[in-house]
């Protein structure tokens, strides 16, 4: 009787921290990916990606146990410019054809303060994987009109365009690069909890 508790027992404590963690995908219509880079080194430009899913397992009792993943379609880069996006696809660039999904998947997560987090994962971008960091601010949970439950945050890095292989170095009579050689990146992310 005494191991029939025991077990019982342990099946409640393994279903209450299981309940912990809930899974929620990413609600592109709700959501952006942009970035920023330096434009002939005195101004930026901007853009985004429309087209992107994912999935993150946040546990609010424990968020090192969280985890993301997230494809992005490299094509669908939108810098509201065509033949600027033709170029940017093109293999002087991103080679969209060779290289059509950008990848990231967390390794660790991190409670940096209230609502902040650091996310370290592997980001695959134009055929090369390296390891970067985000930082995170959570922007809470909440149920919409419809019954969901929907949390959000909003993420930020950046990376150096020669780590992934983006070498495309066109230099100004002044000297400086037409593009630059740091990108930022900005997430804005909704997901709606599974039921």
């Amino acid at each position: 009787m005494k191991r029939v508790s025991t077990i019982l027992l342990l099946g409640a404590v393994l279903a209450a921290g299981s309940a912990q963690a809930a899974v929620y995908s990413i609600d592109p219509v709700h959501s952006s990916v942009s970035f920023k880079v330096k434009h002939m080194v005195i101004s930026h430009v901007t853009g985004n990606f429309t087209k992107f899913s994912g999935t993150f397992n946040y546990d609010a009792s424990a968020p090192g146990k969280s985890s993301v993943e997230a494809t992005i379609d490299a094509a669908s880069i939108d810098t509201r410019m065509a033949k600027r996006d033709e170029d940017v696809r093109s293999p002087s660039f991103l080679d969209v054809v060779k290289y059509p999904q950008i990848v990231f998947k967390s390794t660790q997560v991190a409670q940096e303060g209230p609502d902040k987090l650091k996310v370290t994962g592997d980001l695959t971008l134009h055929g090369v994987t390296k390891s970067v960091i985000l930082d995170v601010t959570m922007g809470g949970e909440t149920k919409d009109p419809w019954g969901n439950t929907r949390a959000g945050f909003e993420a930020t890095t950046s990376i150096k365009r020669q780590d992934f292989n983006l070498t495309y170095n066109k230099l100004l009579e002044s000297g400086g690069l037409v593009v630059g050689e740091d990108v930022d990146i900005t997430l804005e992310i909704e997901g709606v909890k599974a039921k």
